[in-house]
């Protein structure tokens, strides 16, 4: 399908632009390198959030062109602007095929939140028709897709499969339905084949209503997610802005390069991890594996949190600990909690004080070789029962 010069220059033209874009946006970071974005702090949500209550309705992310304001959980304010695809979701619908033949039905919801216009900026951009669905309703969906000739569906990745089904109850004609554009939910592979029999080609984006597009899959390739040309991934250990190793899960940060909502190194709370290799379809960009859990893995022990950031001061306290995870579950005698250490070290005590002042908890401590920790983004693990974590959480 159709792919923009951006998409297929080298990544040194990439990182060269980028930087050169990032220096414009951001003159006060003092940024030579992209690698320099490693040294400046991160953006968290709840940070965010406090900004916004204390300056609303945007905080210190100075942002330009208003046409719209959203509300998403927290609460978060995010802007919105006519400037034609703000969020960038266009990429993805022309990375997948989508043209202004289509007809396009969006069934994200269009109320408080930006995901509707996210798609529908994006729709517009490319010529397309759109029609603006929104969310439930099944058989009226079914029957405007019947009645308009929807060929292109965009929303959540199951709604398709509830709006099909009504469709075949009702005896509808839904076979001009091609295209699905999804996000904001797993695409199970047996999702995806279902509707490959139907003769409709799914392909999913990752986005957030703040940073709008970060990752998007093509027609040609599902094997990865190709980062969004305008924002910059990093992959770095939850509670951190330490960037893992290639390949290694770990907390997404990015920095978007939108001149009228910049956002620097903003955490999304999201695990994935880079995908080494360029896509088979000839684009070029760095590859994410896709959405891998959340890096929020705060839990509550005897009425005392555990954080990702606690663990993060843990290991930086110690030199000869290359990385460290905390482990929580029940015993005999009530909950239990284990900090395993990578370390060439052999004596536990060594770290029994610091363990101490910074968990503020009494806790096992075991020492493991390095590389003996698995690469999965996880360094508080609550391994009690769902209810108890539910208890403990309340």
């Amino acid at each position: 399908m159709s792919m923009d010069a951006l998409e297929t220059r080298t990544q040194d033209a990439r990182e060269a632009a980028q930087l050169k874009a990032a220096q414009e946006i951001f003159p006060d970071a003092g940024l030579t390198s992209l690698a320099d974005l490693a040294r400046l702090p991160v953006m968290r949500k709840d940070a965010l959030c406090r900004g916004q209550a204390e300056n609303p309705p945007f905080g210190a992310v100075p942002a330009r062109n208003v046409s719209h304001i959203f509300q998403s959980p927290g609460p978060i304010y995010e802007p919105g602007s006519t400037r034609p695809d703000f969020w960038r979701m266009g990429r993805f619908l022309a990375a997948m095929g989508f043209d202004a033949s289509d007809v396009a039905q969006n069934t994200f919801a269009y109320h408080f939140t930006p995901a509707g216009m996210m798609f529908e900026s994006a729709a517009r951009a490319i010529g397309m028709v759109v029609f603006p669905a929104g969310p439930g309703q099944t058989m009226q969906q079914a029957e405007v897709a019947a009645a308009i000739g929807t060929t292109a569906y965009i929303g959540t990745p199951d709604y398709l499969a509830t709006i099909l089904a009504k469709g075949d109850e009702m005896g509808l004609d839904l076979s001009r339905i091609t295209k699905a554009a999804v996000s904001a939910g797993p695409l199970f592979p047996q999702i995806r084949a279902a509707y490959e029999a139907r003769g409709i080609l799914c392909r999913q984006c990752y986005g957030t209503a703040d940073a709008g597009l970060i990752a998007y899959e093509s027609a040609e390739s599902t094997d990865g997610m190709i980062v969004d040309e305008d924002v910059i991934v990093e992959i770095v250990t939850p509670g951190t802005g330490d960037p893992v190793a290639t390949g290694e899960i770990g907390e997404v940060l990015v920095t978007v390069l939108n001149p009228d909502y910049p956002l620097l190194r903003f955490a999304t709370g999201d695990l994935s991890a880079i995908l080494p290799g360029q896509s088979p379809c000839g684009r070029t960009n760095t590859r994410i594996v896709g959405w891998r859990g959340r890096a929020d893995q705060a839990t509550k022990v005897k009425g005392m949190f555990i954080r990702p950031e606690q663990v993060a001061t843990l290991v930086a306290r110690h030199a000869d600990v290359a990385k460290a995870r905390v482990e929580v579950h029940r015993g005999a005698s009530g909950d239990e909690i284990t900090v395993q250490l990578e370390t060439d070290a052999t004596d536990p005590a060594a770290f029994q004080v610091s363990v101490s002042e910074i968990l503020k908890l009494r806790a096992k401590i075991d020492l493991v070789a390095i590389g003996a920790l698995p690469r999965d983004g996880v360094v508080v693990s609550d391994q009690r029962p769902a209810l108890e974590q539910a208890v403990a959480g309340a």
